[in-house]
């Protein structure tokens, strides 16, 4: 088990969780960058070594079968790097205990985006996004959104911080990240 006792960037794993679009990969590669810490982002993790977009594997394999591969190269990523960053999928933490295996292996940062902003971030990126893809309008894609999260809600709550817009910036989370990592 991780002790939070290290400093930050001596050996920690630091694992952002949210929705699409609340922007765990912009922050995570701005947080790496900030704590000399190597950086991954899972479903690019995902499309390199299975060697097809994830709306390939959705279309072929279906999101069961998305979902299995997320949750092995989850644990793979955690067991190859023993300092990282990783922006995980929206949903990720929601499915073959991946959340527990995050909350295990580091230090878990729920980026928590009201639905209204996450519509204006993805309304015009829905089209590239399997789950997202085949909503006729911004109304349904709205209702979805607020679906998922109200699905996930309980997972994403699991996690040791959480950062509301606007508060998170790079700055604002390194520091957050710090004071959690030292006092507990």
């Amino acid at each position: 088990m991780f002790s939070f006792t290290l400093a930050f960037s001596d050996a920690m794993r630091l694992f952002l969780i949210g929705m699409p679009g609340a922007g765990k990969t912009t922050l995570g590669r701005a947080l790496a960058v900030r704590g000399g810490l190597p950086f991954r982002d899972l479903d690019e993790e995902i499309v390199q070594r299975e060697q097809r977009t994830v709306a390939e594997i959705f279309a072929a394999e279906g999101e069961d079968y998305f979902r299995e591969v997320e949750a092995r190269v989850a644990r793979e990523l955690i067991a190859e790097h023993p300092r990282l960053v990783l922006a995980t999928g929206g949903g990720a933490p929601c499915f073959h205990g991946t959340m527990d295996a995050l909350k295990a292996a580091g230090l878990t940062l729920w980026l928590d985006v009201p639905v209204p902003e996450l519509v204006a971030r993805l309304q015009h990126q829905a089209a590239s996004r399997p789950l997202l893809a085949a909503l006729p309008d911004l109304e349904a894609l709205k209702l979805r959104l607020s679906e998922t999260i109200a699905a996930r809600t309980g997972f994403y709550a699991q996690a040791e911080l959480r950062c509301t817009p606007p508060a998170c910036t790079t700055e604002a989370v390194w520091a957050l990240v710090q004071r959690y990592t030292t006092t507990a």
